[in-house]
């Protein structure tokens, strides 16, 4: 079987896998599915293809470059060589004086900032408008729908419902879970450039992907959220009639204000880890002590499990182990670890082809830790449906899972 034909098999197999989890299969409008698929193929075809919109790419790419330079300088001037400043000692083991809190989360804090000017001037929020405006002509979706689902390209995984906040009562369930879904399949806009300056020593032009697989994958969590749930076509507002909330009363109010959500999302992304590493260290630790388990560990399990879903992405099967791993503690931990341990490995055990892959498929707030985040958020907006939100949240973190190999499956057949 060619890699090709393999990725048009786990494609179909990723839809067969959401049509089986289906609660209401009568309902599936195959005009729907159909358009899911023009769509995340068309999108892929646009963002890799076309030699004008792929140059752009690459020039946000160049753009990443300046903003990690900036960075190190001013961590260096506040942290010294923590910050990425010269070392006052030489460095016997390469890479040992790189502190993932002094050099990796400062950049959050930049990008947060600029981000929150990019909001003020409007040029965020008309780019969510076109392409909500997008997703609603083709799909028919509510409006509401449509511009949270476009807004979850750029925004974090509890701020895109928030953003439709109003309409969220009135949402049935398979539209919330839709929703969900959205989210929980693309990752924000300020945690772009901190992955892709992670992959970007090991995958050409990181940035241009890290933005064309949230942006391909929007249609693929459509496509897959239909299938487990299909929502009924609904009456909407039109994209024009959303407001995104200005940030701030001037540029100078929005870039403190962004700087603020900055160091609140560094803290929040800091103690997450080290809690989340402690948890699953711990249940390591309690499944070596049962006779015949040593040496298993939670994310290895997974990882086991998830290497024929990559294999249907299109990995071979002789890296399906190491890509299984990655999807593995990208489920258990995050995305960020996951990024994170495939910079410091290299990208061991995996081709160019499947390490692009992989940096796809890896790319979604489809974890563990999230779905507690927005059953915790969206249980204070919405408190008498709190049980439908604990199964809709699992349900959209699967949803959200299939959305990204089904992204990761396409972008190895067009490789």
């Amino acid at each position: 079987m060619t890699e090709a034909a393999r990725g048009i098999l786990g494609i179909f197999a990723f839809m067969l896998l959401a049509w089986l989890l289906g609660r209401d299969r009568r309902a599936i409008n195959w005009r729907f599915v159909l358009a899911g698929l023009g769509l995340q193929l068309g999108l892929a075809l646009l963002l890799l293809k076309v030699p004008g919109v792929s140059d752009a790419l690459f020039a946000v790419n160049r753009l990443v470059g300046v903003l990690e330079e900036v960075t190190t300088k001013s961590a260096g001037f506040m942290f010294g060589y923590l910050g990425g400043g010269e070392l006052p000692f030489a460095e016997i083991k390469p890479g040992a004086s790189y502190i993932v809190a002094f050099r990796v989360l400062p950049l959050v804090l930049v990008v947060s900032a600029l981000s929150s000017v990019l909001f003020y001037i409007g040029l965020l929020p008309w780019v969510i408008k076109q392409f909500a405006r997008l997703l609603r002509k083709t799909f028919g979706v509510s409006g509401a729908l449509g511009f949270g689902a476009a807004a979850s390209v750029f925004m974090g995984i509890i701020e895109t419902p928030i953003l439709v906040r109003p309409y969220l009562a009135a949402m049935g369930r398979a539209e919330l879970f839709t929703l969900i879904t959205c989210a929980m399949a693309t990752v924000s806009g300020t945690v772009m450039v901190l992955y892709a300056s992670l992959v970007g020593p090991y995958i050409p032009n990181a940035m241009g992907h890290i933005l064309a697989a949230s942006v391909i994958s929007v249609p693929a969590a459509l496509l897959c959220a239909h299938l487990m749930d299909p929502a009924k076509p609904a009456a909407g507002h039109d994209p024009d009639h959303f407001k995104l909330p200005k940030q701030g009363s001037n540029i100078a109010d929005a870039l403190m204000r962004g700087t603020s959500d900055g160091a609140l999302m560094c803290v929040n992304i800091a103690a997450s880890i080290i809690v989340m590493f402690a948890m699953v260290h711990l249940v390591n630790k309690g499944l070596n002590v049962i006779p015949g388990l040593a040496g298993v560990t939670l994310q290895g399990l997974l990882g086991w499990l998830m290497r024929p879903l990559v294999w249907l992405a299109g990995v071979p099967w002789a890296e399906s182990a190491a890509a299984g791993e990655l999807m593995g503690v990208k489920t258990i931990l995050n995305e960020f670890v996951a990024y994170l341990q495939f910079s410091q490995s290299g990208g061991a055990g995996l081709s160019p082809r499947s390490s692009l892959i992989m940096m796809y498929a890896m790319c979604g707030f489809a974890n563990l830790g999230s779905l507690g985040i927005v059953v915790g958020g969206l249980a204070s907006v919405l408190p008498d449906r709190t049980e439908e939100l604990f199964v809709s949240c699992g349900r959209a973190m699967i949803a959200g899972t299939l959305a990204t190999l089904m992204t990761g499956a396409f972008i190895g057949i067009l490789y």
